[in-house]
This record gives structure tokens, C-alpha cells and sequence, in this order.
């Protein structure tokens, strides 16, 4: 061997190997399915890159996936003829592990969690699982199309260093052997190993050949063990539930069942397959917009390219699973298939189909959809905003908590709200705020409960942004609790004798109060919307309103001042007594005092929070003290 050298993991590698081992997979097996999967992609690499170089088949281009056992040894040899890979990439796919954000999870795991083996197949080690059950392992390999002097030798017992070598290697390609622990026998038997194949790879479109030993002969030979077929190309009548799940589990490198697919062949003016799951756990990186997620693209079964964002909006980037398609060129590259007719078609189906697969598991299974809704129900809220055209599937998929339960659970759907609607509610009504018990609690609902309205409780940060493009649902329009709006004042007694002399009464005190407040309100009036709150503030229905205001805010925006409505509740005791006061000093604290509490519960800060306590206690003492 020559230009041998000895390289250290990087510290987090060495680290997230001693997991593995001890804590991450809790079935064993998985290695071979990972090591198989990673043959699997090799081949389908090349075949990619054939298309354009041809002679990266170096004169055969059948491709395999083979292994032999040597119970003597106490190994196991499993070889590809794929792409194979250059010295500097077996440094830069075998020295690190996933480069992005192992630290970050490695400190994030305790306890219970690094038991958790559904997150191993989302930081890119499925290689690194041969060491639960090796205390070594060798890799030969050769990139197609090179020299055979520029072989690469690769080893490592997964404690922290690994050596590295050139060597002479006649085929193109990648093997590797694994020296078992002891205890480890199970995959030693030639059977056992069949088995776990079968269970997990039977589905490959590529064979999956095992050495069988002729003993009348004395003669070895390679048997195929799989059934090398595609499984989305198959008859969806021929394939069982257990099947999907496996394939899901090979595309995803998730551990965890699936909660849902959809398998569909389309034909007419386009012709593709789709094979379409909907996750039970959303990954580490879900709710980051700018991450690599999407399908698979096959042509033709030939595999062209991962993770193809163009087939699906953003909204639905959980989405996982492939497309085949016989209408794209096969040399299409990633820019030609951002300006493609026929992508932009394909991206109108998938979404469809999507849509179509979530309302189905809506209607047929709530629990499994109140799962889904726990996982990515914060992503799939992004929808309304940005796909006006499937906007009332959108609508109706949408869950809320509401005043009608006391739960924080979100699992009321629009079309709920819609038959427990009052007789003369001609709207929708939602609240936004920034937690569950600020919606809850908040004093623009008072009116509503005495009315037995429902009002939508919306309190996650993407809500406020949401809900104002959601327009319509089923003819009934949106409307906010804390903006002004005339079908309030309809929901509203119709103005007694009674109320009407309260306005005349009350007319220089809310005369005082303008003066008071001057410019730092829009507007101040008297309000029958309130039971148990002496005051709050509202904003006019084409003004910004708080919670809007703090999303522009948070994202470092200018925004400009919200000029509030101050509505006086005339039947409140404490407004009684204030509206007695002579003396223009304490009568301003009060009034002060009574402003800063309706900022509070509107925007759940003050910006002189210490000042707003000050006088608070001085007019306790006052009172005391009287």
C-alpha cells in the first residue's frame, strides 16, 4: 500500500460512535439495511452519471450488491460496483459525520432520549452502524472511471482514528468487511442474513446477491436473494401494508412507521408514478425553511436526483417519498427543471395529491390525524399565506383550540366551528395572543362568552400572519376579537332607554378623558362588550393590529405606532368611582392606571413597567389610608 496514513475523527464523531454502539440503534439488524441502502445509492449514482459518460461503466453495467460470510474469520464482505469514491472523498464522507449540527444534537440528547433510535437516520451515519456490531471494519474502493493504482484503503476500529491508503484495485466500486464481536453470530448464519434482507431490502431495483457454497462440488456461487424489483412500479394490489412501510423506512432512513402513503400511477397527457408518505415524527430541521427536503426523482427508474424542492410547495416540505416520471428528459438538470412546464404540472398534482391524502386521513382516522397535526401542524399553518389556489382545502385541514373547551389541544377543525355557529353570527371570530392562557384569558372575549359565542384561540407565533390571509371559509368571513368591525355591534343588545341616558351621562367624562389622552388614542367611547374589565383597547379593522406589530418588530422591522381605541366600561364599578373624582391629579393617575392595564392586557408589556407599579401602589396606600 502506499501514501499510508493514520487521520483522527473529529471529536463529535468519536463521541457520536460511542452512542451509536451503546445507546442510539436498539436493533442491530438495521446496519445491514443501512449498508445495503448505501450500495444502493452508489449504483444508482452511477447510473446517473452514465447517462452523460458512458465509460464510467468501464465495459459493464450490471450492476449488484453481494455478500459473502466467512464464519472462519468471524465476517461478513458486502461489495458494490457502483461509483465508488477518490481518496479526498472517503476523508470527507468517512472522517466526518454529519457536518451540520452533530454538535448541537449530541448536547441536546439526555437520558431517555439517546435511547430514541428514530433520529440516527436523519444525520447521515447508516456507514457508522457497522460498528455495534464490529469492533472493525475495512473499505476497499475505486471511483469508476479511475486508474486502478488509485484504490483507496480505508480502516478503522470506530474509537477515533481511522488509516487510509492507496492500493491497486481492479473493479470499480466499494467493499467492505466487517470483523464481528463477539455475541454476534446471528449474522454469521447465511439464513439469519437472508432474512434481513428480505424483511428490508427486498424492494431494491438491484440485485442483492449472497455466496452459496455448492457442497456435492465444492463450488461457490452467487445467489440472488432479493426481489430487484421497484416497488412503486409494482402493482399496488400486489404489495401489503408491511411493504410500504420498509420501502418508506429504506427512502428515509427513519426508523419510525409512516402515518400514511399514497401510491398512484397517473396516465394522459403526463404519465408518472408517485409513491407519497406522510412522516409520524417530524425531523430535527423541519420548521427550517432553507434545509434540503423533498422527493426523490426518478426517470424512468433510473434515480436522477434527491431532495427535489421544485414538486412541492414549502408549506409541505414534510412530504417525503419519489416520483418517476417518463416525461422529463433524462439529462434534465436542476435548472431546466425549475423552468419546466411539465415540473410546474407535476407540482400542481403532488400537491393535490397531498392535500387529498391528509383530508382522507382527516376523515378516516382522527387520532392518527391529531398526530400528524402535533407534528407538523405548525408548517402546514404556512399554507394559507402562500397557496391561494388550494386555499380552502387548506382551511378546512386546519385545527384550533377554541373557547368551546378548556383544552390547549388544538383539534377543532373550521367545519366544527361552523355548525356550533349562533343563529345571527355572520362571521368567524379568533383571538391572537402569545400564549394559550393570554388568548384564554383576555378581556375582549367577555362579551362573547356572555353571548355563548365560540371564538378561535390563536396563540402560536405564526397565527396572527396566517389568519390575515385567510379570507373566507364556506362564505363566512374571518374577524378578529380585538379589531373594531360592525358586526360586533350587531352581535350587541339593541340600545335601551336605559343604555342611551348612560351615554348622555357619561358624555363629559369621556369628554375628560380625550383631553387626558390627547393624541395617544385613536378614540375613546363607551362599550357594553365587557362583564368583569373596567377598560380595554381595540384597534380600528384597517389598522395594524398588536400581535401583527410584534412579528415586524421581532423580525427587526420598523413599525409604526398602533393608535388604540379606548373603550370605557360604564357599568364597571371602579369607572363609577372614577368618573366621581374632582380632582384633576388623582383622577389622571386613575385614568393612567386604567390605560396601563388595558396595554397590558392587550400587548402583555409595558414599556415602563416599574411606573405602572409605582402607581399602582400609591393609589393602594391612598386607599388604605382613607
Amino acid at each position: 500500500m502506499r501514501g499510508e496514513e493514520t487521520r483522527g475523527f473529529q471529536s463529535e464523531v468519536k463521541q457520536l460512535l460511542h452512542l451509536m454502539v451503546h445507546s442510539l440503534y436498539s436493533n442491530k439488524e438495521i446496519f445491514l439495511r443501512e449498508l445495503v441502502s448505501n450500495a444502493a445509492d452508489a449504483a444508482d449514482k452511477l447510473r446517473f452519471c452514465a447517462l452523460s459518460k458512458p465509460e464510467l461503466f468501464e465495459g459493464n453495467s450490471d450492476l449488484y450488491v453481494r455478500i459473502a460470510i466467512n464464519k472462519e474469520k468471524r465476517t461478513l464482505t458486502l461489495t458494490d460496483n457502483g461509483i465508488g469514491m477518490y481518496r479526498n472523498e472517503v476523508i470527507e464522507n468517512l472522517g466526518t459525520i454529519a457536518k451540520s449540527g452533530t454538535k448541537a444534537f449530541l448536547k441536546s440528547m439526555s437520558g431517555e432520549q439517546l435511547k430514541n433510535n428514530h433520529l440516527i437516520g436523519q444525520f447521515g451515519v447508516g456507514f457508522y452502524s457497522a460498528f455495534i456490531v464490529a469492533y472493525k471494519v475495512t473499505l476497499l474502493t475505486r471511483a469508476a472511471g479511475a486508474k486502478i493504482n488509485e484504490g483507496v484503503y480505508w480502516e478503522s476500529t470506530g474509537e477515533g482514528e481511522y488509516t487510509l491508503a492507496d492500493i491497486e484495485k481492479i473493479n470499480r466500486g466499494t467493499e467492505i468487511t466487517l470483523y464481528f464481536r463477539e455475541g454476534e453470530d446471528d449474522f454469521l448464519d447465511e439464513w439469519y442474513v437472508r432474512k434481513v434482507i428480505s424483511k428490508y431490502s427486498d424492494h431494491i431495483a438491484l440485485p442483492i446477491e449472497i455466496e452459496t457454497k455448492d457442497e456435492k462440488n465444492n463450488l461457490f456461487k452467487w445467489e440472488k436473494i432479493n426481489k430487484a424489483t421497484a416497488l412503486w412500479k409494482r402493482n399496488k394490489a400486489e404489495i401489503n401494508d408491511t411493504e410500504y412501510k420498509e420501502f418508506y423506512k429504506y427512502i428515509t432512513h427513519d426508523s419510525s412507521d409512516p402515518i400514511t402513503w399514497s401510491h398512484n400511477h397517473v396516465e394522459g397527457t403526463q404519465e408518472y408514478t408517485s409513491l407519497l408518505y406522510i412522516p409520524s415524527k417530524a425531523p430535527f430541521d423541519a420548521w427550517n425553511r432553507d434545509s434540503k427536503q423533498g422527493l426523490k426523482l426518478y426517470v424512468q427508474r433510473v434515480f436522477i436526483m434527491d431532495n427535489v424542492e421544485q414538486f412541492m410547495p414549502n408549506y409541505l416540505r414534510f412530504v417525503r417519498g419519489l416520483v418517476d416520471s417518463n416525461d422529463l428528459p433524462l439529462n434534465v438538470s436542476r435548472e431546466i427543471l425549475q423552468d419546466s412546464r411539465i415540473t410546474q404540472n407535476l407540482r400542481t398534482s403532488l400537491t393535490k395529491r397531498s392535500l387529498q391524502m391528509l383530508e382522507k386521513l382527516a376523515k378516516d382516522d382522527q387520532e392518527k390525524y391529531d398526530q400528524f397535526w402535533k407534528e407538523f401542524g405548525l408548517i402546514l399553518k404556512e399554507g394559507p399565506a402562500t397557496d391561494q389556489a388550494n386555499q380552502q382545502i387548506l382551511a378546512k385541514l386546519l385545527r384550533f383550540s377554541t373557547t368551546y373547551s378548556a383544552d390547549t389541544k388544538q383539534s377543532v377543525s373550521l367545519d366544527d366551528y361552523l355548525h356550533r355557529m349562533q343563529k345571527d353570527q355572520d362571521k368567524i371570530y379568533y383571538i391572537t395572543a402569545d400564549s394559550f392562557a393570554a388568548a384564554k384569558s383576555s378581556p375582549h372575549l367577555e362579551f362573547f362568552r356572555k353571548k355563548n359565542i365560540e371564538v378561535l384561540l390563536c396563540f402560536d407565533r405564526i397565527d396572527e400572519w396566517m389568519m390575515n390571509y385567510l379570507i373566507n371559509f364556506h362564505g363566512k368571513t374571518f374577524q378578529s376579537v380585538s379589531k373594531e368591525d360592525e358586526s360586533l355591534n350587531k352581535l350587541t343588545d339593541e340600545k335601551t332607554i336605559e343604555q342611551k341616558e348612560t351615554e348622555k351621562a357619561f358624555g363629559p367624562f369621556i369628554e375628560r378623558l380625550k383631553n387626558l389622552l390627547n393624541n395617544r388614542v385613536k378614540e375613546v367611547r363607551l362599550t357594553n362588550r365587557l362583564t368583569d374589565t373596567p377598560a380595554i383597547l381595540t384597534t380600528d379593522s384597517n389598522e395594524m393590529s398588536t400581535q401583527m406589530a410584534k412579528l415586524f418588530t421581532a423580525a427587526g422591522q420598523n413599525v409604526p405606532e398602533v393608535k388604540y381605541i379606548f373603550e370605557i366600561n360604564p357599568q364597571h364599578l371602579l369607572i363609577k368611582r372614577v368618573t366621581e373624582i374632582e380632582d384633576e391629579k388623582l383622577f389622571s393617575e386613575w385614568i393612567e392606571l386604567l390605560f396601563d392595564q388595558a396595554l397590558l392586557a392587550e400587548r402583555g408589556t409595558l414599556e415602563d413597567p416599574n411606573q405602572f407599579i409605582h402607581r399602582m401602589n400609591g393609589l393602594l396606600i391612598k386607599s388604605l389610608v382613607k
